[in-house]
C-alpha cells in the first residue's frame, strides 16, 4: 500500500473546511469541540485551503435554509459543527498516519453543469495550495548506526504531541508540523532511542533530520566474523537450503560448528528463531507455548524430519533454558544447538539420525522478562533471576511434599500446559551458577538437605552421567573452587535434595505428573558471562548436549494394541515390577519407558482389558521394542456377564473411509492440515448489522441451495427474524442416523464476535463443499444448524469497541436471555426452546464474549453433574484446539490474575446463574452444550476479527469432528423391527431416547461406559461399550424376547404367579395339619399336636419363603440377575 501523508475528502452541502475529530466521546449532536493531538496542524491545513477560496474564506456560505451559519476563517472542528461517527478523516489520522480534512465545496450537492466552470475557478488555487502543504514539517531517515540500513517501522515521537507516526520500509519518515521548535525522538525495538532537540521547522519545505540508532545487542565476536565476512551469492545460499533439507549423509563429514556467538536479547532471539524456521522449513517449526507476564512469547523451536506431527513410535525430547533470567548460558547454548542441528542435518550422520528418529523441542528462554532485566558480567547475583512478578519460577510448581504459597505464574502455567500437550519422554532444564547435573528428587518430606531417592534413581543417575561424562570439567566434580571451595560432586552429578532443598521445582513436577524424566543442568559458575566466553561454553557442552538427547532411545518402547481391531489404546498403563512409577501410552498406543540395563517384568494394562505381563531384557545400548496386545475383558457386573462392545466390523468401504477421516482429523494437527488444504480463503473483516446479516444468509442459501436451508425460528420483540441456517447434503430431508450439531451465537447482543465467526464458518463450509474432500465428507455426514444471532434487537444497539459495555446485552424488554430459559419466556427464548426441545441434537456450541475460556453445564449451582467427564471433555476439545485458551490465562484487563486450568470450568463455578440455555439444553433437550467465550472484549474493533477467526476456526471445525465420536446405536427387535422411543440409560444417570428408525447417538468421554436399553414390552438389555478418542463406537441392540405374558408385563405375571403358588402351598399345609389332629385324638395327643404345630409352622414359613425365591429364580433363569437389578437401580 502507499503510505499517504496528506489527504482531502471532497464533499458538498456547505462551504467550509472541516478537520478532526468528527465526533466526540459524548456524541452530542453539535457544539462539542473534539480536539486532536495535532489540532494546530489541522487548523493550519484547513486555513491553507479556505484562505484561497473566495467564498469559504468569508466564513459565510449563505446556503439556503442555513443563511445564519458562520465559520470563522472558513474552517471548523468536525464535532463542533455536528457529530459524525465513523468518519473517514478520523480513521485516516488514528489508523493510517495520514492527515485528512473534509472539504465542503458548494451549497448545492449536485449543481448544474453550467455552474461547474465557476466551481473550478473557486477551488483551483485552494487545491494547489493544499497539495503544497504535503512538504511541511520534518522528514528524513532512521538508520542502523552500524550497518547504515534503514530501520522499517521506526516510531517518530514529537515531544508534547500525543500522536506518533511510523517510518516506512526504508526507514524514511515525514512528520507534518507547523512552524516552530521541536524535540523529536526515534525509537526502534533492539536499538537505543535517540532524541534530536531544538529542531527548527520553518514555513515551506520540511527540515531534514536523520537518526542513526545504536543497536542494544553486541555484534559477533571479532575472531569469528572472518568466517562469515564474505556473504555467499544468492545461488549458493539457495542450494545450501535445499541441500539442508533433503540431502544424503556424507561419510567422514566434519560437522559445521555454530558461528552466532553473542548474547541475544528478546528481539534478536526472535529474529534468529524466525530466520532458522524460514531457512529450514522441512525440519523446523517455530511455535509459542504461551506468554510471559510482559506478554513476550515463550518460543519453542521444533526440529524433526516431520515437523508439526507426532510420528507413532517416535519419542519426544525437550530442552528448556533461561528459567532464571540471569542464568543465560543455557539460552545461548540452545540457540547454538538449533543452528548446529539445522546446518548439519543431512550431511552429518549423527545429527541426521537424531533428527530423523526424535521429535526435538527447544525452548531457549522460559523467563524472557527476567533476561531483559539481567546484566552481562553477573557472576552470582539475583537481578533478573525471577519473573516480572518477582517470583522464582523454579519454586512455583506444585510440590509433592509442601504447599507452594506463591500464586502460579503465567510462565509456569504455560509450561505445565505445554508438558500436558506433548508426550515428552526426556528433558533437561539448563541453569547456571555451578557445574553439575542435578536429578530428582529436589526436596524431601523433612525439608532437609538429605538424599531424596525417586523410584527411578538408577535411571536418573545414568542420565546425569551421560551428560557429565562428556564435559571434562564437570566430570571432575570440583567446579567453582574460587567461589565454593568445599563443593564437590562425584563424577559431576548430585541428587537435588542432597545438594540443597528446592520445593516447587520443575524437574520433580515433570517426573510426578507426566511421563517425562527431567534433570537440571548447571552449566557454569558464572551466571551471565561476557559474550567472548560463549564459544568456550559451546565447546565444553556440545558433545554433552548431543549425548543426552540420545538417551531418549534407551530402555523399552512399543505399542499397546487392541486385540479386536489392532488399534492403539490411549492412556494404557505400563508398569515395571518393583519400580513404583508407571507411564501411560499416547494416542497411537505408543509408549516409552526409560530403564537401565537389566531384566524386568513389564505389565501393560488398560480399563476394560485383561492385563499382559512380559519379561524383558534391556541392553546397555539402544532400546528394546516390546508390543502388548490386550484382549477386552468380559466384565462382570454383579452376577451377570455383560458384553463389551465397540465398533462392529463393517464391509461398507464408505464407512471405513469416513472412520479413517475422523481418525486423521483427530490426530495432532489433523484439522490444521484440513485448513491448509482448503480453498477460497475466507475471513471476517466487518460486523454485519441485522439487515446485512439477513442478506448474507439469503446469499448463502441462494448460492448453495443444494446444501443449505434457511428458515426462521421466530421473531424477536422488535419483530426481527431469528434465522437458522442448516448445512447438509440433504437439508430438507430427515436423516436420523446422522449426528446433528448446533452452533448458536448472539444470545447477548453486545458480544457479536460469535455471530461473525459462525457466518464465516458457514461460508467456509459452503465454499469448500465438493472442493475439499474432508469438508465434503463432513457436510455429507453431519447435520449442521447455525443460529448466528439469537438477540438481534440487542445487537442493533450495541456499540463497537465496547469492551466492557453492557449496552445491547439484553433484549428489547431488558431481559438477559441466558437467564430466561425458565419462568417467563421472551419470544427469542421460546423460539430457541422449540428448536432444543426436538431432542435431535448430539452437541451444541454457544459463542459468547467477555473472557477467553469454555464453560460446561451446569450454570446453576448443583451438587453433582451427570456425565461430568463427557461435558468437561467436550469443552477441553475446543480449548485445546485454540492457540492460547488451553493455557488457562484469559488475561482480561479487570481479571489479569484469573487462572482457569486448561481453559475449562463448570459454568456455576465461574458465573453461577439460573435459567441458562446450556442447562435447558442438557435437561430438556438431552443435548450437551458448551459455552465458548471468544475474547476478553465483548465488542472488539472490526480490525481484530481476522485474528479471532484464525484463533477459533480450528476449534470450531474440531467440534464437527467430535460430534461423530461417542456411541452411535441402533435398536430393533429380533424380527428386525426398529424400536423408536426406547430409553437408553448410560452409566446409571444419563437418559436419551431412540429417534425415528431406532437410531440414537450420544457423546461420551473416552473410556468404558455402561449401557441399559429399556423398551416398553421388552426385557431390558445391559452392555458395556468402549469409547475411543479418535473414532466412533457403534452399538447394535436387539431385544430378543418380548417382555409380556398373556399381554401383561412379565414382571407382574411372575410376581402374581409366585404369590399364588405360595398361597397354595400354605393352604395345603394347613389342611394336612388339621387332618392329622383329627386322626390322632389320644390322651396325650394334645401336647403332641401342639409340638407338631410349632414345628410345622416354622417349616411352612420356610417353605413359603423358599417357594417364592425358587419360583422367581426359575421364571428368570433365561435372563441375568444383573438386568433385573439394573432396572431398579436406574429408577433411584
Amino acid at each position: 500500500y502507499s503510505q499517504f501523508l496528506l489527504s482531502g475528502n471532497l464533499h458538498g452541502g456547505s462551504v467550509v473546511a472541516s478537520y478532526p475529530y468528527d465526533d466526540s466521546p459524548t456524541h452530542k449532536p453539535t457544539g462539542v469541540y473534539s480536539k486532536s493531538a495535532d489540532d494546530e496542524v489541522f487548523k493550519y491545513l484547513a486555513k491553507a485551503y479556505a484562505s484561497h477560496h473566495p467564498i469559504m474564506r468569508t466564513g459565510k456560505p449563505n446556503c439556503p435554509g442555513e443563511e445564519g451559519e458562520t465559520f470563522p476563517e472558513g474552517i471548523t472542528n468536525g464535532a463542533q459543527w455536528y457529530d459524525v461517527e465513523g468518519g473517514m478523516q478520523d480513521y485516516n489520522y488514528v489508523w493510517a498516519d495520514c492527515f485528512e480534512i473534509t472539504l465542503e465545496l458548494s451549497c448545492c450537492k449536485y449543481p448544474l453543469t453550467s455552474e461547474l466552470e465557476q466551481e473550478w475557478e473557486n477551488n483551483r488555487e485552494s487545491l494547489l495550495s493544499f497539495i503544497e502543504k504535503v512538504h511541511i514539517g520534518v522528514k528524513g531517515f532512521v538508520r542502523d548506526a552500524v550497518t547504515k540500513a534503514g530501520l522499517e517501522n521506526a516510531t517518530i515521537v514529537v515531544a508534547g504531541i500525543a500522536h506518533n507516526i511510523t517510518a516506512g520500509k526504508y526507514g524514511d519518515y515525514h512528520r507534518l508540523l507547523v512552524p516552530g521548535t521541536y524535540n523529536v525522538t526515534a525509537v526502534v525495538m533492539g536499538y537505543a532511542p535517540l532524541t534530536r532537540e531544538n529542531i527548527e521547522v520553518k514555513e515551506g519545505d520540511a527540515t531534514e533530520v536523520d537518526f542513526f540508532l545504536q543497536p542494544t545487542v553486541m555484534a559477533p565476536a571479532p575472531n569469528l566474523t572472518q568466517l562469515t565476512a564474505t556473504p555467499a551469492p544468492a545461488s549458493t545460499i539457495a542450494s545450501t537450503v535445499v541441500q539442508a533439507e533433503a540431502p544424503s549423509p556424507t561419510p567422514l563429514h566434519q560437522p559445521v560448528q555454530p558461528v552466532d556467538f553473542r548474547h541475544h536479547h528478546f528481539s534478536d532471539m526472535e529474529i534468529f528463531l524466525r530466520r532458522y524456521a524460514n531457512e529450514y522449513p522441512n525440519i523446523t517449526r517455530l511455535y509459542s507455548a504461551g506468554k510471559s507476564v510482559e506478554l513476550r512469547e515463550l518460543y519453542v523451536m521444533e526440529i524433526s524430519d516431520n515437523p508439526g506431527v507426532h510420528e507413532a513410535g517416535e519419542p519426544e525430547f525437550k530442552y528448556i533454558g533461561n528459567m532464571h533470567g540471569n542464568e543465560v548460558v543455557g539460552r545461548e547454548l540452545l540457540l547454538n544447538l538449533i543452528e548446529y542441528l539445522c546446518k548439519n542435518f543431512g550431511t552429518d550422520p549423527e545429527v541426521t539420525d537424531l533428527v530423523r528418529s526424535t521429535r526435538i523441542h527447544i525452548m531457549p528462554s522460559m523467563n524472557p522478562d527476567g533476561y531483559e532485566k539481567s546484566q552481562e558480567g553477573d557472576r552470582g547475583g539475583t537481578v533478573g533471576r525471577n519473573n516480572s512478578n518477582n517470583y522464582d519460577l523454579n519454586r512455583n510448581f506444585p510440590d509433592q511434599f509442601f504447599q507452594v504459597a506463591d500464586p502460579p505464574q503465567p510462565e509456569t502455567l504455560a509450561v505445565m500446559s505445554w508438558l500436558k500437550t506433548y508426550p515428552f519422554v526426556l528433558s533437561a532444564n539448563l541453569h547456571g551458577g555451578s557445574l553439575v547435573v542435578n536429578y530428582p528428587y529436589d526436596d524431601d518430606e523433612q525439608g532437609m538437605a538429605i538424599y531424596s531417592k525417586s523410584p527411578d534413581d538408577a535411571v536418573f543417575q545414568q542420565l546425569a552421567l551421560s551428560y557429565s561424562k562428556e564435559n571434562k570439567k564437570m566430570y571432575q566434580g570440583s567446579p567453582c573452587k574460587d567461589m565454593y571451595p568445599n563443593e564437590y560432586f562425584p563424577h559431576g552429578i548430585t541428587n537435588g535434595a542432597q545438594w540443597y532443598n528446592v520445593p516447587g521445582g520443575m524437574q520433580d513436577w515433570n517426573y510426578l505428573n507426566t511421563n517425562c524424566f527431567e534433570v537440571t543442568i548447571e552449566l557454569g559458575c558464572v551466571k551471565y558471562p561476557n559474550a567472548e566466553e560463549l564459544p568456550k561454553y559451546w565447546e565444553q557442552n556440545r558433545r554433552s548436549l548431543l549425548q543426552f538427547m540420545k538417551q531418549v532411545h534407551r530402555g523399552v518402547w512399543g505399542f499397546v494394541l487392541d486385540a479386536m481391531d489392532g488399534r492403539g489404546i490411549l492412556n494404557a498403563t505400563i508398569s515395571v515390577a518393583e519400580i513404583n512409577h508407571p507411564v501411560t501410552t499416547y494416542k497411537d498406543g505408543d509408549y516409552w519407558r526409560l530403564l537401565v540395563q537389566g531384566n524386568y517384568k513389564i505389565t501393560a494394562s488398560a480399563r476394560g482389558y485383561n492385563p499382559v505381563t512380559k519379561t524383558v531384557a534391556v541392553d546397555s545400548e539402544g532400546a528394546v521394542q516390546v508390543n502388548f496386545t490386550l484382549k477386552r475383558t468380559d466384565a462382570k457386573v454383579e452376577e451377570g456377564k455383560v458384553p463389551v462392545l465397540n465398533t462392529p466390523d463393517t464391509s461398507d468401504p464408505n464407512e471405513k473411509e469416513f472412520e479413517t477421516l475422523i481418525k486423521d482429523l483427530s490426530a495432532e494437527n489433523g484439522v490444521e492440515r484440513l485448513l491448509l488444504s482448503s480453498s477460497g480463503k475466507v475471513s471476517p473483516y466487518r460486523y454485519r448489522p441485522y439487515k446485512d446479516l439477513s442478506e448474507f444468509l439469503r446469499g448463502l442459501y441462494l448460492n448453495y441451495p443444494h446444501i443449505t436451508n434457511l428458515s426462521s425460528l421466530g421473531q424477536s420483540v422488535e419483530f426481527r427474524q431469528i434465522w437458522s441456517l442448516e448445512i447438509s447434503n440433504k437439508p430438507n430431508q430427515s436423516e436420523p442416523e446422522e449426528p446433528k450439531i448446533r452452533f448458536v451465537a448472539g444470545i447477548h447482543g453486545n458480544a457479536p464476535v460469535g455471530t461473525e465467526l459462525l457466518l464465516t464458518l458457514a461460508e467456509f463450509l459452503c465454499m469448500n463443499y465438493k472442493k475439499n474432500t474432508a469438508v465434503t465428507k463432513l457436510v455429507d455426514r453431519t447435520r449442521i444448524v447455525i443460529v448466528p444471532s439469537l438477540n438481534p434487537d440487542g445487537r442493533e444497539v450495541a456499540q463497537e469497541r465496547g469492551c466492557t459495555s453492557k449496552i445491547g446485552q439484553t433484549n428489547a424488554h431488558g431481559r438477559d436471555l441466558d437467564t430466561d430459559f425458565t419462568g417467563t419466556r421472551e419470544p427469542e427464548t421460546r423460539a430457541m426452546e422449540n428448536l432444543i426441545s426436538k431432542r435431535d441434537f448430539s452437541l451444541s456450541v454457544a459463542l459468547d464474549g467477555g473472557s477467553l475460556l469454555v464453560t460446561y453445564p451446569y450454570d446453576k449451582p448443583v451438587q453433582t453433574v451427570e456425565n461430568k467427564e463427557t461435558l468437561k471433555h467436550l469443552a477441553s476439545v475446543y480449548a485445546n484446539n485454540h492457540p492460547s485458551m488451553h493455557l488457562g490465562q484469559p488475561g482480561c484487563p479487570n481479571k489479569s490474575d484469573e487462572n482457569i486450568p486448561g481453559g475449562v470450568i463448570r459454568g456455576s463455578e465461574w458465573h453461577s446463574h439460573l435459567g441458562s440455555m446450556k442447562d435447558f439444553s442438557v435437561t430438556f433437550g438431552h443435548c450437551p452444550e458448551i459455552t465458548v467465550y471468544t475474547s476478553c472484549c465483548y465488542f472488539p474493533s472490526a480490525g481484530q476479527l481476522p485474528g479471532l477467526w484464525a484463533e477459533h476456526r480450528r476449534s470450531l471445525l474440531s467440534m464437527l469432528v467430535e460430534v461423530h465420536k461417542g456411541v452411535h446405536g441402533f435398536v430393533q427387535d429380533k424380527s428386525g423391527k426398529a424400536i423408536s422411543k426406547a430409553v437408553i440409560v448410560l452409566n446409571e444417570d444419563l437418559r436419551i431416547c431412540t429417534k425415528e428408525g431406532g437410531y440414537f447417538h450420544v457423546l461420551l468421554a473416552p473410556g468404558l461406559h455402561n449401557i441399559n436399553a429399556i423398551a416398553d414390552g421388552y426385557q431390558q438389555k445391559h452392555m458395556q461399550v468402549l469409547v475411543r478418542h479418535d473414532a466412533p463406537s457403534s452399538v447394535f441392540i436387539v431385544f430378543d424376547m418380548e417382555n409380556k405374558i398373556f399381554g401383561l408385563p412379565r414382571e407382574l405375571v411372575v410376581t402374581v404367579a409366585g404369590a399364588s403358588m405360595s398361597a397354595l402351598v400354605l393352604t395345603a399345609c394347613i389342611i394336612w395339619c388339621v387332618c392329622s389332629i383329627k386322626s390322632n385324638r389320644h390322651k396325650d395327643g394334645f401336647h403332641r399336636l401342639r409340638q407338631h404345630h410349632d414345628d410345622y409352622e416354622d417349616e411352612i414359613r420356610m417353605m413359603s419363603t423358599g417357594s417364592k425365591k425358587s419360583l422367581l429364580s426359575h421364571e428368570f433363569q433365561d435372563e441375568t440377575d444383573t438386568e433385573e437389578e439394573t432396572l431398579y437401580s436406574s429408577k433411584h
